[in-house]
């Protein structure tokens, strides 16, 4: 796992953004108006934590621009797995012209994320209602998932959007280690672990390659 500057407080977040992605003005004022409204949403359903609300550009933003971080020089679609309330989808696609799909299930969370596309004129993403099994298989530059499954499930189910250059990003938590190596072996080999900015337990898989899916058994 390599090192890399633990960001402790709101501060140091909005530093690192500046540092790292020198936001426009406008991309500043998506932000912020993403951030407030997760929080208000936050009042109707069970977005994020409230207990992270405090450190939101911590915990949420900046934990979600770091994955754009580590695939800066990617092109073509991004696909992200159980976006949920857009993270790290959405501020990827504040920070970045990249395509971007966001595949969630649960309506109130896609009602969420298509009213936050409209607010802030994210033209380039594309909201999928609908399980992972449901959407048409297209190919992916980049696949990020930030809480959706295990890993051996989530690398599984997402394994047909792969291609041979696709960048695979997934936040872990404290087990990621532990997770990674629970996995077939060729699996293994396509990745490393980088220290997350956000959290010292953390642990961010960070892939390229294409993945076959398991062979399932005859019913």
């Amino acid at each position: 796992m390599s090192a890399a500057e633990l960001l402790k407080d709101e501060h140091a977040a909005r530093g690192w953004l500046t540092q790292a992605f020198a936001p426009s003005t406008e991309q500043w004022t998506q932000l912020e108006r993403f951030a407030a409204m997760l929080v208000a949403e936050n009042d109707r359903q069970n977005l994020i934590a409230a207990s992270t609300i405090p450190t939101i550009w911590v915990r949420h933003i900046a934990d979600s621009a770091q994955l754009l971080g580590l695939d800066t020089g990617g092109k073509g679609l991004w696909v992200d797995l159980g976006s949920g309330p857009g993270l790290p989808g959405l501020v990827v696609a504040i920070l970045s012209a990249r395509p971007m799909l966001l595949i969630e299930s649960r309506r109130r969370r896609c009602d969420f994320l298509r009213a936050v596309v409209a607010d802030l004129g994210l033209g380039h993403v594309e909201v999928a209602e609908a399980p992972l099994e449901r959407i048409e298989t297209r190919p992916a530059a980049t696949i990020s998932a930030r809480a959706f499954a295990p890993l051996d499930r989530l690398i599984d189910l997402s394994a047909r959007f792969s291609t041979e250059s696709t960048r695979w990003l997934l936040p872990k938590g404290r087990n990621g280690v532990k997770e990674l190596a629970s996995l077939p072996e060729a699996w293994q080999r396509m990745f490393h672990v980088e220290q997350s900015r956000t959290d010292a337990e953390s642990g961010i898989l960070v892939g390229t390659g294409r993945i076959a899916p398991k062979k399932r058994g005859k019913a």
